[in-house]
C-alpha cells in the first residue's frame, strides 16, 4: 500500500522560503512520477510541478517556474518542493501525489495515490 506523508508547511512572510517533502512508503518507486498540487480555499485543485523518479526530468506550472524546485532523494524515498520567493497567492494545502509511469502529467487525475496536504501560508 502506498503512502505519502507531507511535512513542512507552516506560515512564512511574503518573500520568504519554505522547503516541503513528501515521504513515500509501500513500493518501489523507481517507474513512478510525483507530482505537487495545491488547493486555495473555495479553488480547484492546481498543479504545481512534477519529477520523474527515475532521471528526475522536471515539469512546472508557469505561475512557479523559476520560484520552485522539485527533486528527489532516491535513498531516502523523499519528494521535496522548495519554494522561494513566495507570494500571497501560493497560500493553500499542498498535496504530494504519485502515478506509475514515466510520463509528466498536470492533471491530478492521472495521479493513483495521495497524501493528506500541508497547510502553507504567505502572509503580506
Amino acid at each position: 500500500q502506498v503512502q505519502l506523508v507531507e511535512s513542512g508547511g507552516g506560515l512564512v512572510q511574503a518573500g520568504g522560503s519554505l522547503r516541503l517533502s513528501c515521504a513515500a512508503s509501500g513500493r518501489t518507486f523507481s517507474s513512478y512520477t510525483m507530482g505537487w498540487f495545491r488547493q486555495a480555499p473555495g479553488k480547484e485543485r492546481e498543479f504545481v510541478a512534477a519529477i520523474r523518479w527515475t532521471g528526475g526530468s522536471t515539469y512546472y506550472a508557469d505561475s512557479v517556474k523559476g520560484r520552485f524546485t522539485i527533486s528527489r532523494d532516491n535513498a531516502k524515498n523523499t519528494v521535496y518542493l522548495q519554494m522561494n520567493s513566495l507570494k500571497p497567492e501560493d497560500t493553500a494545502v499542498y498535496y504530494c501525489a504519485a502515478r506509475l509511469g514515466s510520463l509528466l502529467y498536470s492533471e491530478g487525475g492521472r495521479y493513483d495515490y495521495w497524501g493528506q496536504g500541508t497547510q502553507v501560508t504567505v502572509s503580506s
